[in-house]
């Protein structure tokens, strides 16, 4: 294998030479700077004519709403049970974006410029003595969060839960939107040859939308309400059919998401209206044909209405799961809970063996993730597709590793490193 360093000489050539297409005129990638507009607004992009000549090129938030990109040291193998990973793509989640606006997500505070970016895939690069499972040139997704392995919480297998986890763009710990990655073997999982490396990047949200219906206990025939279309709630609509829900109803206030939910994985649809959440609960049993209520309801969106009513959406001994984050406090209707005995679960990213399941689901089939990607954009344009989740544009956008065209890893099979 060719160390990492002797293949930069020939990235930096395409990198200076590269072009962003941007509202219909040609950039070159030296001149993407804060003078870039984007919807009215200068883009607070900065980019360093060195970054050309780059070794590990990366998309850094310096502090809130302010990003660069930042020539980073190649990490190096740690442990012989390592492997460096070519980051290919990236999906963009809203926690990203909510570190980008606001700096902070409850008590994980920005302190100092941290590397975006948790959903990805790639090609392994180089791998330690010990590794056993990978070898260069194999295509993997990347789980981003590492646990201890040592506490209750681990050994039990819920190391989504443990204290000392190093979760990737959550501070103070780097993501994975840079050109290179360093990842343990075994959270590195490769990827059969029809899969590829778009759809590996969409594993880290399905493995969430996998833990939420585990939470949920689903079974063949049960009856489940998804609130929330957005790519979360899609892909528990999804997970939940794959896993023999009879009837999946999907509840948003958005017709564009909702049509695409038919279309994708709900067998019915229901807009919310602006009236209380009893009625709009009602409303929704009765056109869904729920008779004494569902027997699963998750809430994807963190919005008090929507639990409210999925509370009211159970029937008697059904299961809630709260999967989106909202507001710290909220109204809860605690007399319907209590008198209806109600199982109330939380979820939080996802435990041992979701993300192997997550990856036989797209494999198999069962599991169509394909269809959420809206596009790709080059890892220049970063920041605009950020501006496009922010804007709730499409529903899944994903960033191309530096040095990535668009067409370069169309096909699943055969792929060549060209990095």
């Amino acid at each position: 294998m060719l160390p990492i360093r002797s293949k930069l000489a020939s990235s930096a050539v395409r990198a200076s030479s590269s072009v962003v297409r941007q509202h219909g005129a040609i950039k070159s990638f030296e001149r993407l700077s804060g003078a870039q507009f984007l919807g009215g607004r200068p883009l607070s992009t900065t980019v360093s004519r060195s970054c050309a000549a780059h070794n590990n090129l990366s998309f850094v938030l310096e502090k809130q709403d302010h990003v660069k990109f930042e020539d980073r040291p190649i990490p190096t193998i740690q442990d012989a049970h390592d492997v460096i990973v070519n980051v290919k793509y990236t999906g963009i989640c809203g926690s990203d974006v909510h570190y980008w606006t606001h700096g902070a997500i409850g008590n994980f505070v920005v302190r100092a410029p941290m590397v975006l970016g948790h959903e990805s895939s790639g090609i392994v690069e180089q791998v330690g003595d010990k590794v056993k499972n990978l070898k260069v040139g194999d295509r993997v997704a990347m789980e981003p969060g590492v646990p201890c392995r040592r506490c209750e919480r681990c050994l039990e297998g819920y190391y989504n839960l443990c204290d000392d986890m190093k979760f990737a763009a959550t501070p103070p710990y780097d993501g994975t939107l840079a050109k290179y990655y360093r990842v343990p073997e075994d959270f590195a999982y490769k990827l059969p040859d029809h899969v590829t490396l778009e759809e590996g990047a969409v594993v880290e949200p399905l493995s969430v939308g996998v833990h939420v219906v585990k939470q949920g206990d689903v079974k063949p025939g049960d009856s489940v309400v998804v609130y929330g279309a957005g790519p979360v709630g899609l892909l528990c609509c999804a997970v939940a059919k794959a896993f023999g829900a009879s009837k999946v109803v999907c509840i948003d206030v958005n017709e564009d998401r909702l049509q695409f939910a038919g279309k994708y994985a709900a067998t019915h649809l229901f807009r919310s209206q602006r009236v209380s959440s009893e009625e709009n609960t009602a409303n929704m049993i009765k056109e869904a044909e729920l008779g004494a209520g569902a027997d699963v309801a998750i809430d994807a969106t963190g919005a008090e209405p929507c639990i409210q009513q999925a509370i009211h959406a159970l029937r008697v001994g059904g299961t809630f799961v709260q999967a989106g984050m909202g507001k710290d406090n909220i109204t809860w209707p605690i007399t319907t809970m209590c008198a209806k005995e109600l199982n109330v679960r939380g979820s939080f990213r996802y435990k041992a063996g979701d993300y192997k399941l997550a990856v036989d689901l797209i494999a198999t089939g069962k599991v169509d993730v394909k269809q959420l990607i809206t596009g790709s954009v080059a890892f220049e344009q970063a920041e605009i597709a950020f501006e496009r989740v922010k804007k709730s544009e499409g529903i899944k956008t994903l960033i191309r590793g530096p040095g990535v065209n668009d067409s370069s890893l169309a096909q699943a099979a055969n792929i060549t490193l060209s990095n």
